[in-house]
C-alpha cells in the first residue's frame, strides 16, 4: 500500500516538476514581442525583463515556501502554487487587454501589467519547485536514488520547455511593431486549463508528505554546512546559465540586426524552434542521466558537463558569425533544414550539459544535511533568482557590446560549478 502511494506521489511530483518550466518558459518567446513594441524600441533588457520578474518572486518566496511546506504539507502547499499560477497567467492574458495604447513614462502601460503578471506566476513556480525537489529526493531516498529521481522529473520539465518556445515561436511567426501580445492568447488560455485542471486532479490525490530518517530531532539550520553555501551560489550562477544561453539565442536569431542574417519573416519562428532544441537537449540529458545516475556519482556527473558546457560555449563566441550550419526547424510551413550560424548551434548543444546540472547541484549540497534538507530547498529557491539576475545583465551587455560578448557571463558562472563540482562540493561544516 506504501508502494503504491510513494508512486502516486512521485507521479504526481513529476507533473509539476513540467508546469514550472511550462510557465518559466513563456517568457523569454513573449520578451521578442515586447521588445518590438512602441517605447521599448528593440531593447533586449527591457524584453528579458519579465523573465526578470518571474524569476525575482523566488527572491521573496524562496524561505517562505520552505516554511509553508513544513506547517502544511506538500499536497496544500502544492494546491496554493497552482491557484496563484493560474492568476499569474491571468493576469498576463490581461494584459492584452487591460492598458493598451497608454503609456507611463514612455513605456506600454500593459507591459507594466505584464510584469505584474509573470510576478505573479513566479510566486507560483517558486512555491511548485520547493514542493517537487525535496519531495522527489526524499521518496528516493537521498543518494544516487534521489538524485535519480530529481533527474525522471526534470525529464518531463524540459519535455514541455521544448515545447513552449517552439509553440510560441510558431503562434506569432515574423514579429514587427504591429505584433500585439494578444497573439498568444491560446497559449495563455492553454495555461490557464492546465492549472485548473492540475488544481482539480490533485485535489483529489492522496499525497503523504515522506518523512526524513531523523525526524523528532532538532532542526539544524543548513548555513552550518560549507558544501551548502557553495552549492548556493552554484545554483544562482546555474539557473542564470540555464535561461540564458537560449533566452539570449532566442534574442540573436530573432533580431534582424543582428550578424545572425536570418529571413526577418520567419526569424522569430526558427528562433522559437532552435532555442527549443536546447530543451530539448535539456530532455535527452535528463532521461540518460535518470538511467546513470543510480551508478554515476553526481560530482563526477556535474564535473564532466561543467567543463564541456565551457568549451562549447568559448567555441560559440569566437566561432565567425559567417560559419553557418543547418539545423532541422519548423519554417512556418513544416519542418525543414534551415542555415543558421555555427555558434548557435554549439549553445544549443550546451543543453545536454545543463540538462544534469540542477539535479546533480542539489543533490551534492544537501548530502548531509537530514532535518535541515527543507530549510535548504527554500533557500535554493531564493538562488534560483539568477536567472532573471544573470540573463538580464547578460543583455544589458548584449545592447552595449553585442550578443556573443555578453556570453562571457555564461562562461564565468560555469567555471565557478566546475569548482563546486571538484571541490566545493565536499561535505564540510562552514
Amino acid at each position: 500500500m506504501k508502494k503504491n502511494g510513494n508512486l502516486v506521489a512521485i507521479i504526481t511530483m513529476i507533473f509539476l516538476f513540467g508546469m514550472i518550466s511550462f510557465v518559466t518558459n513563456l517568457a523569454a518567446p513573449i520578451g521578442v514581442i515586447w521588445k518590438q513594441q512602441p517605447g521599448i524600441d528593440g531593447s533586449n533588457a527591457l524584453g528579458m525583463m519579465g523573465n526578470m520578474m518571474n524569476f525575482l518572486a523566488y527572491l521573496f518566496m524562496g524561505i517562505p515556501a520552505g516554511k509553508l511546506i513544513t506547517k502544511i504539507g506538500y499536497k496544500k502547499t502544492a494546491l496554493i502554487a497552482i491557484a496563484i499560477g493560474f492568476l499569474g497567467v491571468f493576469i498576463q492574458f490581461l494584459s492584452g487587454i487591460v492598458g493598451v495604447g497608454a503609456t507611463i513614462a514612455s513605456l506600454p502601460a500593459n507591459w507594466f501589467i505584464y510584469l505584474l503578471g509573470a510576478f505573479v506566476a513566479g510566486f507560483s513556480v517558486c512555491i511548485l519547485n520547493t514542493v517537487v525537489n525535496p519531495m522527489l529526493n526524499l521518496l528516493g531516498g537521498g543518494g544516487k536514488k534521489g538524485n535519480q529521481l530529481v533527474q525522471v522529473g526534470g525529464t518531463f520539465n524540459s519535455l514541455l520547455g521544448t515545447v513552449t518556445p517552439m509553440f510560441v515561436g510558431a503562434l506569432i511567426g515574423a514579429v514587427t511593431k504591429d505584433t500585439v501580445i494578444t497573439d498568444v492568447n491560446p497559449v495563455m488560455y492553454i495555461a490557464m486549463g492546465v492549472f485548473l485542471a492540475t488544481f482539480a486532479i490533485l485535489a483529489f490525490i492522496p499525497v503523504e508528505n515522506p518523512q526524513s530518517a531523523d525526524q523528532g530531532g532538532p532542526v539544524e539550520s543548513p548555513w552550518k554546512y560549507r558544501h551548502f553555501v557553495f552549492g548556493v551560489i552554484a545554483i544562482f550562477l546555474y539557473v542564470g546559465v540555464e535561461v540564458g544561453i537560449p533566452g539570449t539565442l532566442n534574442f540573436y536569431l530573432s533580431d534582424s540586426e543582428s550578424s545572425a542574417g536570418l529571413d526577418p519573416k520567419t526569424a522569430a519562428t526558427i528562433a522559437g524552434f532552435v532555442a527549443g532544441t536546447y530543451w530539448f537537449l535539456m530532455l535527452v540529458g535528463r532521461f540518460v542521466s535518470s538511467f546513470i545516475s543510480g551508478a554515476v556519482s553526481s560530482r563526477t556527473q556535474l564535473s564532466c558537463v561543467s567543463a564541456v558546457a565551457a568549451v562549447l560555449v568559448v567555441a560559440a563566441m569566437f566561432v565567425p558569425a559567417s560559419v553557418s550550419t543547418s539545423m532541422p526547424v519548423f519554417t512556418g510551413s513544416g519542418f525543414g533544414m534551415v542555415e543558421v550560424p555555427l555558434s548557435a548551434l554549439l549553445l544549443v548543444l550546451c543543453g545536454l550539459c545543463t540538462s544534469v546540472m540542477w539535479g546533480t547541484i542539489f543533490n551534492l549540497a544537501v548530502e548531509g544535511l537530514g532535518s535541515a534538507t527543507a530549510l535548504a530547498s527554500g533557500a535554493f529557491m531564493m538562488m534560483v533568482v539568477g536567472g532573471g539576475i544573470l540573463p538580464l545583465v547578460q543583455n544589458a551587455i548584449a545592447d552595449a557590446a553585442g550578443y556573443m560578448v555578453s556570453y562571457w557571463v555564461v562562461v564565468a558562472a560555469i567555471l565557478y560549478i566546475f569548482w563546486y563540482a571538484a571541490l566545493g562540493s565536499k561535505v564540510k561544516k562552514a
